[in-house]
């Protein structure tokens, strides 16, 4: 039978043909099967985690089995793009060669303005997203609006309203994994940080596209500029204010997530290092969406550090520490707990380790249990698909009414 070679697969086979293995040395080497390096090689696919094992075993960044291709066919999606078509339109308005003059008739107060900011933050941070797709729109024209037609005593009121307009929509849209428009909306409110000179604004949109480079793989790009920001605006932790330091450290939290994807465990334990130290300056779980708007302190610290255990494959590590100290439930109520996205993201790698270990039951436990808690955001990670969809090749008994319920939630076949 005849395979198509593919940039990935011509990659794999590159690397261990330069170092003389075979591949069942290779599979020995990674921890995988010899069938997965097969299909690799023979034009299959595979989990960012999959080529990650391999990374490990040739001692590259996971980064350097990453080639040029041409994608894959992909389907039309016409409801996706009716349903954000008003949303694509108040974000990316078509552009010509004279300036559409807003109507100073249509601004609204800024206070008004930043209140409904407010209440579309705290809607996308309880996992609301229809809702915060419903206000965007309006919003972002609004925050144009009045930024364009302010009086010059509150122009900057104004830009940094919009600029704050355009961080919620960035956020939203990477977490819907509409990354075009995601990184529209972040590129243009760092842009407006930056004219502004309001470092921590552009600090945080930094924050977020580094989070939207991570979601595409781009672990390079994600490490150098979130290092390269952390490094400006590093604090002196006894002296600057608690926003900049959650700030800081969650740019800290960038580098590590990016750099033990991208096989780089030395840089991955610094920054981990790091982003600890800062927890331990802020004290708390804090978030201030007027100085830093993802919540940080010691318990979303603690969460990634787990996170890189599930991905280095160390399952019993992980259900260690799942409840355990920092993650347990007194010191949960002692320090604060962290935004429900890191929490809920933190089980998932909970119930990964229970399918690795065998424990289907447990895992399906921790899904049900996010469902009936979480809105829709468990549909909208791949995560969710892939523990299920190894859920339903582990089980060796037939498969409860409940899992058929949850494969179906997550689109994926029983």
């Amino acid at each position: 039978m005849a395979h198509t070679s593919t940039a990935l697969g011509d990659a794999v086979r590159a690397h261990r043909r330069a170092r003389g293995w075979t591949q069942e040395q290779l599979a020995e080497y990674a921890g995988l099967s010899v069938g997965v390096i097969r299909k690799l090689e023979q034009g299959g696919t595979a989990r960012v985690e999959t080529l990650h094992c391999i990374a490990k075993a040739y001692d590259i960044p996971t980064s350097h089995l990453f080639a040029p291709g041409a994608p894959l066919p992909v389907e039309e999606d016409g409801t996706n793009r009716q349903l954000l078509a008003q949303l694509r339109r108040a974000l990316m308005p078509p552009i010509g060669i004279t300036e559409i003059v807003a109507n100073p008739e249509q601004a609204e107060p800024l206070p008004d303005i930043r209140r409904r900011i407010e209440d579309a933050l705290e809607l996308y941070n309880a996992d609301r997203y229809d809702s915060v797709a419903c206000q965007l729109p309006d919003l972002l024209r609004t925050a144009e609006v009045a930024a364009v037609t302010a009086e010059e005593d509150l122009h900057h009121e104004a830009m940094l309203v919009r600029a704050h307009a355009l961080l919620l929509a960035g956020k939203y849209l990477t977490q819907v994994r509409q990354y075009d428009m995601a990184y529209q909306a972040l590129k243009d409110s760092i842009r407006l940080g930056r004219d502004l000179d309001d470092t921590l604004t552009a600090t945080t949109g930094v924050v977020g596209l580094c989070w939207l480079l991570l979601r595409q793989d781009r672990f390079d790009e994600a490490e150098n500029l979130a290092a390269t920001t952390a490094e400006r605006i590093e604090p002196r932790l006894s002296k600057a204010p608690v926003g900049h330091v959650a700030a800081w450290g969650e740019l800290c939290l960038r580098i590590a997530s990016a750099a033990v994807r991208n096989n780089r465990p030395d840089d991955a334990e610094e920054a981990r290092r790091m982003a600890a130290t800062a927890a331990s300056a802020v004290g708390m779980e804090h978030a201030d969406y007027r100085t830093h708007w993802a919540r940080f302190g010691p318990v979303t610290a603690e969460l990634k550090a787990v996170e890189d255990l599930s991905l280095a494959g160390d399952a019993q590590a992980v259900l260690r520490r799942a409840d355990d100290g920092l993650l347990g439930r007194n010191a949960l109520k002692k320090v604060g707990r962290p935004s429900n996205i890191n929490w809920n993201r933190h089980r998932l790698d909970v119930a990964k380790a229970h399918v690795a270990l065998g424990s289907t039951q447990d895992a399906m436990d921790e899904l049900v249990r996010m469902r009936r808690t979480t809105g829709n955001w468990l549909q909208h990670q791949p995560m969710a698909r892939y523990v299920m969809e190894d859920i339903l090749h582990t089980r060796k008994r037939t498969l409860t009414r409940e899992m058929r319920a949850m494969a179906a939630h997550l689109n994926v076949h029983a």
